[in-house]
């Protein structure tokens, strides 16, 4: 059993993709191709944001986002810390100071109540992460935000592409159109993905787009015409290729990652399985990156499913301010709730083209260890 079956899913679309892969060959253009352009347009229409720049990770589209802002050293970024490091690395490495705050229990997305107390005049961002495929309440944020003056938006929406949210607003619309910036990635295993590293931003700011198309480039207006400190955080054609490739079909993966998550809460609610599942709330979906639960006993049911051939994975096991490198005593006594949940989240094995014996098999293998 695969965790993740990128096997299969090239199989369904084997020609396509390398159709695509061979036009790039051909036309030799491995750096900033039409095809590079052409997706640019598609994900900019699907997410309905005015602007997508793609770039060469989700990584870089965080680091690439801040430095447009402007957010640097004596800054400010509200985030949180049951995220992957990128989140908080990206705002080290633009100089400016992560400032964390916890998480809801039922959801594991930032606790929006907790967000005002830690806003200073030195905040210069808040960067939600929409965990697991779901939507943080960005309208809240977004409010907050905006009562407080010149504070940015920052989605950092890695493993939400293709995830909806209505709010308060009651109209659906899709992650990473729904703030200042929105970044994604399309790492393998996201819910699209490439065959390497590759991400994407969006934003209805024309100047703040200038920017970031200008930071990709090494801060280049034009060639050696540079305006500004940059990077070289392009994302190559063949990766925009793959992307291309997958958008075909990528309706149909978004409407089986609903149903698939569906069917797993349903298997494990009537199986009546001592496993706390991930709240969705009733203003969004899910799009299940990983389809994560809670359990208190993560390591002895991990080493019995493995027994059992079923992979598992945690993501992620140590809140960001417990971690060496951001490591900071006073919000980790804050954030209860991120260390609580590092110690019981596991993720199931969870793709498109996976089917319902599958996820039977998984939870047949749950019920064995539990009915011990």
């Amino acid at each position: 059993m695969e965790f993740i079956d990128l096997k299969a899913q090239y199989r369904a679309l084997k020609s396509d993709i390398d159709a695509r892969i061979h036009k790039v060959l051909d036309h030799g253009q491995y750096i900033m191709g039409p095809e590079v352009a052409e997706l640019e347009q598609k994900l900019a229409a699907y997410t309905g944001s005015k602007h997508c720049i793609t770039c060469s990770s989700g990584t870089e589209a965080l680091l690439m986002s801040l430095m447009a802002l402007g957010i640097g050293p004596g800054d400010e970024v509200i985030t949180t810390p049951f995220t992957f490091a990128a989140t908080a690395e990206m705002i080290v490495l633009a100089g400016a100071t992560p400032v964390f705050v916890d998480i809801e229990r039922d959801t594991c997305l930032i606790d929006v109540s907790r967000i005002e107390a830690k806003i200073t005049p030195r905040t210069k961002a808040i960067m939600p992460v929409s965990l697991y495929g779901q939507v943080c309440d960005m309208d809240a944020i977004n409010a907050l935000a905006a009562r407080h003056g010149n504070i940015s938006v920052i989605e950092d929406a890695a493993q939400s592409f293709g995830a909806s949210y209505s709010g308060d607003t009651g109209v659906k619309r899709k992650s990473c159109n729904l703030s200042t910036i929105g970044c994604t990635s399309f790492f393998p295993s996201k819910p699209l993905g490439c065959y390497g590293d590759g991400g994407a931003i969006f934003t209805n700011d024309d100047a703040l787009a200038k920017a970031m198309r200008e930071i990709r480039v090494h801060g280049q207006e034009r060639r050696y015409y540079h305006t500004r400190v940059g990077v070289g955080g392009r994302m190559d054609t063949i990766q925009c290729a793959v992307v291309l490739a997958k958008l075909e079909r990528f309706d149909w993966e978004i409407e089986r990652r609903l149903a698939l998550g569906e069917a797993y809460r349903k298997l494990i609610t009537e199986a009546g399985l001592p496993v706390q599942l991930i709240t969705v709330r009733p203003d969004r979906d899910c799009v299940w990156a990983q389809f994560t639960v809670i359990v208190d006993n993560r390591e002895a049911l991990q080493k019995h499913l493995q027994a059992q051939g079923v992979p598992t994975a945690v993501h992620y096991p140590i809140s960001l301010n417990r971690q060496p490198a951001y490591r900071n005593d006073a919000s980790a006594g804050e954030t209860v709730n991120s260390h609580w949940a590092g110690e019981r989240v596991m993720s199931l094995p969870l793709s498109p083209d996976i089917d319902l014996a599958t996820q039977q098999r998984v939870v047949s293998a749950i019920m064995r260890m539990t009915n011990k």
